[in-house]
């Protein structure tokens, strides 16, 4: 790993104050089997927080308490004894869902292939009571389960008080108001958009509060971008390019992402169209900012980027399809990701050839406008099939929806061209279509850039509008609306349901529909 200290040196010194909120729960609830609801869990008020304060629980009980809204913060519990005095330590277990499925599933029948230590449940034994505790590890929920494992048969327990220590680098003043006569339905995504990104600004853009916890650059420069329409925080925008720039891998690539501690240091995992969006990140950030020195100082990297991407291009102008590499687009099992990432290296050059102008650099501008022009026209006269009016991936030649939007967001046609294949995009609808925001959200931008507003819109309200319907306080990492338990990681207990690549409902609404 290649470190420039400078680099990670100012990224440190941008690290943000968060800002603190206390909030207690709005209500006791019971969650329940409904094959109706979504995911087959509904709650149910039973109590108020008030009246769970009077009670005093022995050994087995339990109830589960509803924050009204999704936290990230810390938990904090004021407890005493009732009865006689506490002869033995008291033993609770404590779990925390985002969603009522993960407090209504037991976690111990998880089969998932990422880590089960992502889903978020804790035994404590607590020696001396009464005590006011507060939990060192900080939590993503809405809903706490807490069952009384062990007291004594002389003593219950009394719960005081419960309440979290919510945190976040955001600053809601710094948001404008959004103008009268918007539909509600507009004020609500952009409300929930807000509340993701807000829950997902710590000391850096995090992917997921619950999971993964850390920075990837491609949620990152979505984060970016709705941040700029919202909370304006630059600064964290630049620690981030900071950490990425400052800490490469071999040969100078940027790594997918990065780790904040027990210190900075970037992740071994490499994607072609991440890395490429290094590039892309600078680029929003420096029209945004018009920060030169920001600019002046990461463009070696952005540039090492760009180098990087073009060796993996043959000498027929397309970007090789081999199992060497691993390029994301998106999470689905079956999608061809060639001419994606052919399309993201031509969207990324054409980034870079905008920040090169801005630097006055002669020589990369010019051989830059070569590449694009290369890649451009291989990626007619190899990628698209006239017959079918597509362009194809891989050696299969496979029709996909991703294919279609980056070749849109690239811009390799005109104004019409790009109408036309979105329009013979929906008309036709491929069988691998989207899975995640993340590319839903480059589907509603590229009807944008093809200039069909109305489309973009219907599109925003038909996913992210039925995320609402289904319950959502947070937007999430993964939502298909015909299979609302689809999880890209074998089980949608450990699926993120505050995920940083969903918030761009704000980005849409604050940029393109008031």
């Amino acid at each position: 790993m290649a470190v420039e200290s400078n680099l990670v040196q100012k990224a440190q010194v941008l690290i943000p104050s968060l800002h603190e909120s206390i909030v207690r729960p709005a209500q006791v609830i019971e969650v329940v089997r409904d094959e109706g609801a979504f995911q087959g869990w509904s709650v149910h008020p039973v109590d108020s927080f008030e009246s769970l304060r009077e009670k005093s629980l022995g050994k087995n009980d339990s109830f589960v308490l509803d924050f009204g809204d999704h936290q990230v913060g810390y938990l904090a519990l004021k407890l005493r004894p009732t009865g006689s005095p506490a002869d033995a330590p008291l033993r609770l277990k404590l779990i925390f869902g985002e969603m009522p499925c993960e407090i209504g599933e037991d976690f111990d029948d998880y089969d998932g292939w990422l880590s089960r230590s992502w889903l978020q449940d804790e035994i404590i034994n607590i020696d001396v009571l009464p005590c006011e505790m507060k939990l060192p590890r900080r939590y993503a929920f809405r809903y706490v389960k807490i069952i009384v494992m062990e007291t004594s048969v002389k003593f219950n327990v009394q719960f005081e008080d419960i309440y979290c220590t919510a945190v976040t680098s955001a600053d809601w003043s710094k948001v404008k108001e959004l103008p009268q006569g918007l539909p509600d339905d507009l004020r609500e995504m952009d409300r929930i958009g807000m509340k993701t990104l807000a829950d997902c600004m710590q000391t850096v853009f995090e992917d997921g509060p619950k999971r993964d916890r850390r920075l990837w650059i491609g949620d990152l420069r979505l984060q970016a971008l709705a941040n700029y329409e919202t909370f304006r925080n630059f600064d964290l925008v630049k620690r981030c390019m900071y950490l990425f720039g400052g800490m490469t891998l071999d040969e100078g690539k940027v790594g997918a992402c990065v780790f904040e501690k027990p210190e900075p240091h970037v992740d071994d995992t490499v994607l072609y169209d991440y890395s490429l969006f290094f590039i892309a990140t600078l680029h929003d950030y420096y029209v945004e900012s018009k920060d030169i020195d920001t600019l002046q100082e990461l463009w070696p990297a952005a540039w090492r980027q760009a180098e990087l991407a073009l060796q993996r291009v043959g000498d027929n102008g397309i970007v090789a399809d081999d199992p060497s590499w691993w390029c994301f687009v998106d999470w689905h099992p079956e999608l061809n990701k060639q001419a994606s990432a052919q399309a993201i290296l031509i969207y990324c050059l054409k980034r870079g050839l905008a920040l090169a102008e801005a630097l006055s650099l002669e020589k990369e501008i010019g051989f830059i406008q070569e590449q694009i022009a290369r890649l451009s026209d291989a990626a007619f006269r190899e990628l698209f099939d006239a017959e079918q009016g597509f362009f194809v991936s891989g050696g299969q030649r496979q029709i996909s929806w991703a294919s279609q939007v980056w070749m849109v967001l690239a811009e390799v046609m005109d104004q019409q061209g790009n109408q036309q294949l979105m329009n013979r995009l929906f008309a036709v609808s491929p069988e691998i279509g989207p899975n995640t925001p993340y590319m839903v959200h480059h589907l509603i931008e590229a009807l944008l850039v093809a200039g069909d507003q109305e489309k973009a819109l219907e599109q925003m309200r038909a996913y992210w509008g039925e995320m609402v319907k289904d319950g959502a306080d947070t937007f999430w990492e993964v939502y298909h609306p015909q299979d609302k338990k689809l999880s890209p990681y074998g089980s949608n207990l450990i699926n993120s349901y505050c995920h940083a690549w969903s918030c761009t409902t704000s980005y849409f609404i604050r940029k393109y529909f008031v």
